[in-house]
């Protein structure tokens, strides 16, 4: 499975692509980041993202494309630049008839760190020793971009499953529950 990580940012976009299955050796196709001016136009920013992106897919050809998913921060402009370069990934991606999974940002440092609390100093590390790098990928955003597609490749297994046991429940025919009746005893 090839897995394109985007960790999503109007300024800078993590992209990183990995190629593997899970309980094997994982190996690193590409790192970068997207990057636009932060005094650049919101539409013209946007627009220079998907260009990106787009790039990377027609590059690297994935199988699928992780993103992170945007969560609440207390900086509401922050917030909405991170949803808004989140929602072009996704778009390119359905362009393309991609399956786009989305994960959390503690899901991803637990599936490589062990942790869902670890900082970026950790996941930088654990992402280099996975992919058997020399070095952490720079910025931060490039090696967040990996671990989201790590995390993808080590947990699309249980999540098709989840999804399959979903469909067969929804397949299943419901038998109505009856009230149960009380049962009294009758004195002899």
């Amino acid at each position: 499975m090839r897995v394109l990580g985007v960790d999503p940012g109007l300024t800078r976009c993590g992209v990183g692509v990995v190629e593997g299955v899970a309980g094997r050796p994982l190996t690193m196709r590409g790192v970068g980041v997207v990057r636009t001016p932060a005094d650049a136009e919101l539409g013209d920013r946007l627009v220079a993202i998907e260009r990106g992106i787009e790039q990377w897919l027609d590059e690297h050809r994935p199988d699928c494309v992780a993103v992170e998913r945007v969560f609440a921060q207390h900086n509401v402009r922050t917030v909405m630049g991170t949803a808004q370069a989140s929602a072009v990934a996704m778009l390119c991606a359905a362009r393309r008839g991609l399956p786009v999974a989305l994960h959390t940002p503690s899901e991803v440092k637990a599936a490589v760190s062990g942790s869902g609390r670890a900082d970026k100093a950790q996941v930088g590390a654990m992402v280099t020793r996975l992919l058997r790098l020399d070095a952490p990928p720079k910025p931060a955003d490039a090696a967040d971009a990996l671990a989201l597609a790590i995390c993808h490749i080590w947990r699309a297994p249980a999540l098709n499953r989840l999804q399959q046991a979903h469909a067969a429940a929804a397949r299943t025919p419901r038998v109505p529950r009856t009230a149960a009746v009380p049962v009294r005893k009758v004195p002899r």
